[in-house]
């Protein structure tokens, strides 16, 4: 059995910090959504959903600060498959004091950690960007 999440996670935070330009991974319904969030709150620049041979990517065009600082210092992933994190609304923590995310699997679908405060919703941790 195979950790996507974590294999996108990685993907993502390597290129960051080797200050690559895009990247391609391959893409599943929970990965695009968390792209989305990223996009959202600024961490990405763009993404577009790819579709080869029967099989979808995601090309993620990555986000940098000036002096090619990488926006994306920490990705990391909390919920594993042999693990998982389940929390209510008051107890999702804020990253670095809400200068971070948590993005949060609810029964609404994923959001990030203050959309999912400001909701009442509790749920599955996924992982946390700063």
């Amino acid at each position: 059995m195979s950790d996507f999440i974590a294999d996108f996670l990685t993907v993502v935070r390597n290129a960051s910090q080797a200050k690559h330009e895009k990247v391609t991974v391959s893409a599943s319904n929970l990965t695009a959504k968390i792209t989305e969030v990223l996009k959202q709150n600024g961490f990405i620049e763009n993404y577009k959903l790819i579709e080869e041979d029967g099989k979808r990517f995601l090309r993620i065009h990555l986000r940098y600060a000036e002096g090619k600082e990488p926006v994306i210092k920490s990705i990391v992933q909390i919920s594993k498959p042999g693990r998982r994190v389940y929390m209510g609304y008051r107890e999702i923590p804020r990253v670095l004091g809400g200068l971070g995310i948590g993005i949060v699997s609810t029964s609404k679908g994923l959001m990030t950690d203050k959309k999912a405060r400001e909701d009442k919703l509790g749920g599955e941790l996924i992982c946390t960007v700063y």
